[in-house]
């Protein structure tokens, strides 16, 4: 028997990029997309409305950053995992953003399936 989709919540600003993103994660039987956002302030509402297993989040956003979306997500709905996906990002951003509790920080230029694999490993 299959195991459900990973259901994944995209936090990105850049829309063309979440589109993209969504598109591609979308054709994977193994994950589904539950939903999206564009800002660091609705990643919280966005996790409690829909419960997803990972919380893909971009570094730089609107409203809340991505350190602070990712310690309100934790807080809010401690179940779920949280992979940063982030264009560029420091060693010290890249800390904070693992002390924040972030399970995995990828750069947006990585291979689709290394993207997906982190996806599959903070779910399980």
């Amino acid at each position: 028997m299959t195991p459900p989709p990973v259901r994944v919540l995209l936090v990105e600003d850049n829309q063309v990029f979440r589109e993209a993103l969504e598109l591609l994660l979308g054709l994977r039987d193994d994950i589904d997309v539950v939903a999206s956002v564009a800002d660091g302030n609705d990643a919280v509402s966005a996790a409690v409305e829909h419960r997803p297993d990972v919380v893909v989040m971009d570094y730089r956003l609107p409203g809340l950053d991505g350190v602070e979306a990712t310690k309100a997500v934790l807080a809010a709905f401690p179940a779920t995992a949280v992979v940063v996906l982030t264009a560029s990002a420091n060693v010290r951003e890249m800390d904070a953003l693992q002390q924040a509790g972030a399970v995995a920080c990828l750069t947006k230029d990585q291979d689709l399936d290394e993207i997906v694999g982190a996806i599959l490993r903070a779910a399980a």
